[in-house]
């Protein structure tokens, strides 16, 4: 087996193969490249995120290991939710949003029987864990 990609040598190979390295993961896990705008800098910030598909769009979880605060990326979408992804070889922009309580006690289940560390990392923080949806723009 290769070497397990993380971070931005993740987003790296990912973005250099078109998703054919990089795009299933850990224990044969699907992850996508998420394009944000720095809040501060406007630059762009991209995160390689497991992701599932649900009516249409992606769902990915801000869990940052179960971390006491929200990761970057997904502090950069309460700046501006228009972000690009790429899937694989497709690449699209999409508008982020946060499920509600209701929308997230349908999605989460369908995130953590992918990658069940989810539930670990929930059980670790008191930050209620952000699900966040990908509606294709």
């Amino acid at each position: 087996m290769s070497d397990v990609l993380f971070g931005d040598e993740h987003v790296q190979r990912y973005e250099e193969t078109d998703g054919e390295v990089g795009h299933v993961w850990q224990n044969g896990v699907p992850t996508l490249v998420l394009t944000t705008t720095g809040r501060r800098t406007g630059e762009p910030r991209k995160s390689a995120l497991i992701y599932q598909v649900h009516g249409g769009a992606y769902v990915v979880v801000a869990s940052k290991g179960g971390a006491p605060d929200n990761p970057g990326w997904y502090k950069n979408l309460d700046a501006d939710p228009h972000v690009k992804v790429q899937v694989g070889a497709e690449k699209f922009d999409a508008v982020a949003r946060t499920a509600g309580a209701e929308e997230k006690a349908e999605l989460w289940p369908l995130m953590a029987a992918v990658w069940p560390s989810y539930d670990d990392y929930q059980a670790k923080t008191n930050r209620d864990i952000p699900v966040v949806v990908l509606d294709p723009a």
